[in-house]
């Protein structure tokens, strides 16, 4: 499907044929998804809200960060060292201006304070003389030389001259301050609104809130940034075979998708609501899917056509439209993604570890991308044609890419996700990527997108990143390539 072009209507839930349906190509799959988002934006008022600096980390403004301040506030000095007004030398007065402190009455020409970075430059001043480009020596004050004979003012000249370099001066005298070098008017000096005038616009809307926009909001005078609203996930664990605590034992297994799809999610940009678990009852799963107010609701499982796979006979009953039913990819393939209204879906996810993380990356994540109003979701790290041609596997072969290490198999039609590592400036596949595995992945700095047919050493694959730092080390005499 190309940009522009219409989506194919979507099927009633009743329409499915059991066993034959035909499965969406990966990538049709991944953009109905960002699709059905972009459109429950739409439909559904959205409006910004305003959150604490410390809750902003990872949102998206929601309108143009302006300053609320002139930056810098006032005029202050960029080092330590002499707030100087004219030309020197300077007398020293017997003060200091600190950062944060009342500021210092004005400077008259031909006087010097002493001044710390980030400190109000006192009125009058004409540059700020670093510490290392200064000297200071002591002098008697007029009054006390008057009369004195020429050859003791010499001597007590000599004296003064061998004073501490800086401090107070010695009863009598005063400090004078010299420039080692040329002083420049305006040096060392943040001139008030350097950096911005109050309502510049300093970074656009739909700007991610990263540590550094955290730091910025807060020097213009923010307390809380209006951010859009994260979309609402209710997550839906299904299966009776299921233990919450324990180790496994007379056929139950431990829930390994409740634990990791509420971060997972979060980490995309989502508020989850809950994360209930259900088991295999239809009834139950028909009122927690009818009565949910969340945005996007997920289900763990029950997307095949067994005995106990309800999903796709409580969305028939339920009047959804079945937008993807199944993707040819592996894992993942039963994943499927229903309209159940117009502003909110749901996300079918199939019940082995490694697929339900495929069905979050093909279909989940463009969604929640496209809801959330982010301009596009986080781009893959290199993509290259099938038809490109196959450098030898060394990251300068791929002018830079991470290129393929080892080959990788691939399914005859359908595409593949694998996990991958990084080493050596190549990708690496891991071994553990089947369905029910989760070793690999946890492991992983990235899923790889294998074509039909898989791909040699040396090919340049479109990465999946994961949305949460990576580089794993692997522990000592463990093997996963």
């Amino acid at each position: 499907m190309t940009p522009g072009q219409p989506a194919p209507a979507p099927a009633p839930a009743s329409e499915r044929g059991r066993g034959h349906h035909r499965a969406t190509p990966w990538p049709e799959a991944r953009a109905l998804a960002a699709r059905a988002g972009a459109e429950a934006r739409a439909a559904k008022d959205r409006p910004p809200v305003r959150v604490p600096l410390g809750q902003a980390l990872g949102r998206t403004l929601a309108e143009p960060l302006r300053a609320l301040t002139d930056l810098p506030s006032f005029d202050s000095s960029a080092m330590d060292g002499w707030a100087v007004a004219g030309p020197g030398p300077w007398t020293v007065r017997e003060e200091s201006v600190l950062a944060g402190h009342a500021g210092a009455a004005a400077l008259a020409p031909g006087e010097a304070v002493r001044i710390a970075t980030g400190a109000r430059v006192p009125a009058g001043a004409t540059a700020v003389i670093r510490t290392e480009h200064s000297r200071t020596e002591g002098a008697e004050r007029a009054e006390s030389i008057e009369g004195a004979d020429c050859a003791d003012r010499t001597e007590r000249t000599d004296r003064a001259q061998n004073a501490p370099a800086v401090g107070r001066a010695a009863a009598g005298t005063v400090l004078l301050l010299h420039p080692l070098r040329e002083v420049v008017t305006g040096q060392d000096i943040r001139p008030r609104g350097q950096e911005c005038r109050t309502g510049d616009e300093l970074l656009p809307a739909g700007t991610v809130v990263g540590p550094a926009v955290l730091g910025l909001a807060a020097a213009a005078g923010y307390d809380e940034p209006a951010v859009l609203p994260r979309p609402s996930v209710e997550i839906l664990v299904l299966g009776d075979e299921l233990l919450t605590a324990g180790l496994p034992h007379d056929g139950l297994i431990r829930d390994a998708l409740g634990p990791m799809l509420g971060p997972w999610l979060t980490a995309l940009g989502a508020e989850v609501l809950a994360t209930r678990r259900i088991g295999d009852d239809a009834a139950a799963l028909y009122l927690a899917v009818t009565t949910s107010a969340a945005d996007l609701v997920v289900t763990t499982g029950g997307t095949a056509a067994g005995p106990v796979d309800h999903v796709h006979r409580v969305l028939d009953k339920a009047g959804a439209a079945l937008l993807v039913d199944g993707v040819k990819v592996r894992p993942g393939h039963p994943m499927l993604l229903a309209r159940l209204d117009a502003g909110r879906h749901l996300v079918g996810l199939p019940g082995n570890p490694l697929a339900a993380v495929s069905g979050l990356l093909t279909l989940a994540a463009p969604l929640l991308a496209a809801l959330t109003g982010e301009p596009s979701e986080r781009a893959p790290e290199t993509t290259e044609r099938a038809d490109e041609p196959v450098p030898e596997p060394t990251a300068k072969a791929t002018g830079g890419a991470p290129a393929l290490r080892d080959a990788v198999q691939g399914h005859p039609y359908d595409t593949r996700l694998v996990p991958v590592v990084h080493r050596d400036g190549l990708v690496v596949p891991l071994r553990y990527n089947g369905p029910a595995m989760l070793r690999g992945i946890a492991a992983a700095d990235a899923m790889a997108v294998v074509p039909p047919g898989g791909a040699e050493p040396g090919r340049r694959l479109e990465l999946l990143a994961l949305p949460w730092p990576t580089a794993t080390q692997l522990a000592q005499g463990a093997c996963f390539t």
